[in-house]
């Protein structure tokens, strides 16, 4: 018999983190609760979680702060924050610790159910590229090897979803409006050091001085246009082993 997924839901508001318990639990998921940071981290020292749903904007510590000492008791579980405030600077520090992402409240439950799966499922991609089709190819032969992805066509979509997502993996076109591909990867970098970057672009020549910045600012490789998906799923593979 499979496992359940085990959460911990910590929220000061006991009626909002009660309900969340009873629905996350009708979905089959095995959930415990706690009032407050320090309550959390006594269950952490109890129990091992798969995922933490964690309130950003607690007393004495706020969601972060405890997601930080988790991650000292505990370093593989997972947290997903939540919050119905405009706390930018908390939640760019929240993704630079490593969490998964940030859910804003109230709530939709599905996106909830959805950020469980693809958190418990693993890597996170995200293509940028203002070729639909192509966001589309590649989504579709991704998918199909396992992996998580999303898809947006501009780099300021791009950056929002890095700000609330730990995305783990950006295939990032260079030649985009507004903002190139380096200045998209350089911003990324910033809300999360961890991200890996891919770079794509089907102009060798004109994209050359932009792919060299890229490169010796640390993005991974650079593929050129027209991909070779094999050989796109075999440098994934060696990211993930390293």
């Amino acid at each position: 018999m499979q496992k359940k997924t085990s959460i911990l839901i910590v929220d000061d508001n006991d009626n909002f983190r009660n309900i969340l318990s009873k629905i996350l639990s009708k979905k089959g998921y095995e959930t415990s609760t706690a009032e407050s940071g320090v309550h959390a981290l006594d269950v952490i020292k109890e129990n091992a979680f798969d995922i933490v749903l964690l309130d950003i904007k607690m007393p004495i510590l706020n969601g972060v702060e405890t997601f930080k000492k988790i991650k000292e008791i505990r370093p593989s579980t997972i947290a997903i924050m939540m919050t119905a405030f405009s706390v930018d600077e908390l939640i760019k520090e929240a993704i630079h610790e490593g969490a998964y992402s940030v859910i804003r409240k109230p709530l939709d439950i599905d996106v909830v159910i959805k950020m469980i799966e693809q958190a418990k499922n693993g890597t996170l991609i995200t293509v940028v590229d203002d070729d639909p089709q192509m966001c589309k190819t590649m989504k579709n032969i991704l998918d199909k090897k396992g992996y998580n992805v999303i898809t947006c066509t501009s780099g300021k979509e791009a950056i929002s979803l890095a700000k609330e997502n730990a995305h783990d993996i950006f295939f990032i076109d260079m030649k985009l409006p507004v903002l190139n591909g380096l200045e998209i990867y350089l911003e990324i970098k910033k809300i999360n050091p961890k991200a890996t970057a891919v770079i794509m672009t089907a102009y060798r020549q004109e994209m050359d001085d932009l792919v060299k910045q890229a490169l010796e600012k640390g993005a991974y490789t650079c593929l050129y246009k027209p991909l070779d998906m094999d050989n796109i799923i075999s440098k994934l593979c060696k990211k993930q082993i390293k």
